[in-house]
């Protein structure tokens, strides 16, 4: 992920400044999407047709709306369009959390996906840096963090200053602030589920395989950086209140 801070070019010369200039922080996440796998011939013996076929059409969907949404996430303004009708981040986020849930029923139901599936994800800014792995915690990690990622692209969006009708200089309006706090809340919970409950379900030798982006160190800097941009908004609006028990019920695994 990075941060982008944009300052006025020196173009010489006497120049006025603004009576004020706010510090506008723009986090680009870059995503990992998956890659097209054919379940039924790796699961087309060990499990009934309808539920290979259920899988393979939510990971599908997926896998065709995270390539036509990721080349727009670092470019929030611009509008996006998909055969489906308009996709959109929430879309996509929402195709996630349908896929999990049947995932993780999978996986902790035996070993019908452990290493019969080989799962293979790409990095959406480095086309070189795809990783595929035959284990299906890894394809939990993977869909935990592109969940993350698309919410912090949403708060992005949200804290994106707009230009007002009436002259007023762009500004973040007091409702994305608050909107904001929620979601840096649940990507923060949702990381902090990644390190705690999933990373430790990986072998040793498999973690040493697993791309920077789901190593256990940079989970945790984007936990915390999540958390301090809660801590942030929190102080600023003075509206949000934590329930850790909403937010276990939430975002972490049963």
């Amino acid at each position: 992920m990075g941060c982008f801070v944009s300052t006025p070019k020196d173009s010489g010369g006497n120049r006025s400044r603004p009576a004020s200039i706010g510090d506008v922080s723009v986090y680009v996440p870059g995503l990992r999407i998956p890659i097209a796998d054919d379940f039924s011939e790796s699961l087309g013996s060990s499990l009934p047709k309808e539920i290979v076929e259920r899988l393979s059409a939510l990971r599908t969907r997926i896998v065709v709306m995270a390539g036509q949404e990721s080349p727009m996430i670092t470019r929030p303004r611009r509008k996006t369009a998909t055969q489906h009708g308009g996709s959109t981040v929430a879309d996509l986020h929402q195709a996630l959390e349908d896929y999990l849930p049947v995932l993780l029923g999978l996986v902790k139901d035996g070993s019908h996906l452990q290493h019969k599936v080989q799962f293979d994800w790409i990095n959406q800014e480095d086309e070189t840096e795809e990783t595929a792995l035959s284990n299906a915690w890894y394809e939990v990690l993977s869909v935990l963090h592109l969940m993350a990622m698309l919410l912090l692209s949403q708060a992005n969006l949200m804290l994106l200053p707009r230009t007002s009708t009436d002259g007023y200089p762009p500004k973040v309006s007091d409702e994305n602030k608050r909107a904001s706090i929620d979601i840096f809340l649940k990507v923060a919970g949702y990381l902090d589920c990644a390190v705690r409950r999933i990373l430790p379900q990986l072998p040793t030798e498999l973690r040493r395989l697993l791309p920077i982006d789901l190593s256990e160190g940079v989970l945790q800097a984007l936990c915390l950086q999540a958390l301090g941009q809660y801590c942030y908004r929190y102080v600023y609006t003075k509206t949000a209140k934590i329930d850790e028990n909403e937010l276990l019920k939430s975002v972490l695994l049963p």
